[in-house]
């Protein structure tokens, strides 16, 4: 009988050590998840990255969907463009001079969009205090122009692809 409920103690024990566990895990991961992302405002990052206040704030929330309009227009047109250019691929099974020009195309419409992404970002820089404006615009210029670079260098002489370049 001794033995009997000894273990019962211990399945107790254990049963109430693993529902605090598992409560405790899902307790962190929702504070740590409300701490790091806002779901409902993509700028949170932005004002907690750069310590903005509430006037710079809602000025470039203001940049932002001012901006927004402009890079989905972007995006349909750049999307539209590769739709047409995967369908001439597919339907002539080569490069054709059509699709070597819808590549073309493509790459004019990223290069338009880049410029403007740019032009946005110096915008929102002018709306933060100085160095945060600096490091914000060093980060943004990073991201948009040093998207191909990894694959650039790597392709270059010495990059160590594994492809053999005269």
């Amino acid at each position: 009988m001794n033995t009997w409920k000894t273990w019962l103690l211990v399945v107790g024990a254990l049963v109430t050590a693993a529902a605090v566990f598992v409560l405790t895990s899902q307790a962190v991961a929702r504070w740590c998840t409300g701490r790091l992302v806002n779901p409902h405002d993509d700028l949170d990052w932005l004002r907690r990255e750069f310590r903005l206040g509430a006037e710079e704030m809602a000025r470039i929330r203001e940049l932002h969907a001012g901006y927004l309009p402009r890079c989905q227009a972007w995006c349909a047109q750049i999307a539209a463009k590769k739709t047409e250019l995967a369908a001439e691929l597919a339907a002539q099974g080569t490069l054709t001079p059509h699709a070597e020009a819808l590549l073309r195309d493509v790459a004019a419409l990223r290069a338009q969009c880049q410029a403007d992404m740019l032009r946005h970002f110096v915008e929102v820089s002018r709306a933060m205090p100085p160095e945060q404006g600096r490091r914000y615009l060093a980060e943004m210029q990073r991201l948009t122009l040093g998207f191909h670079e990894q694959t650039e260098r790597a392709m270059t002489p010495g990059g160590h692809t594994g492809h053999a370049h005269p």
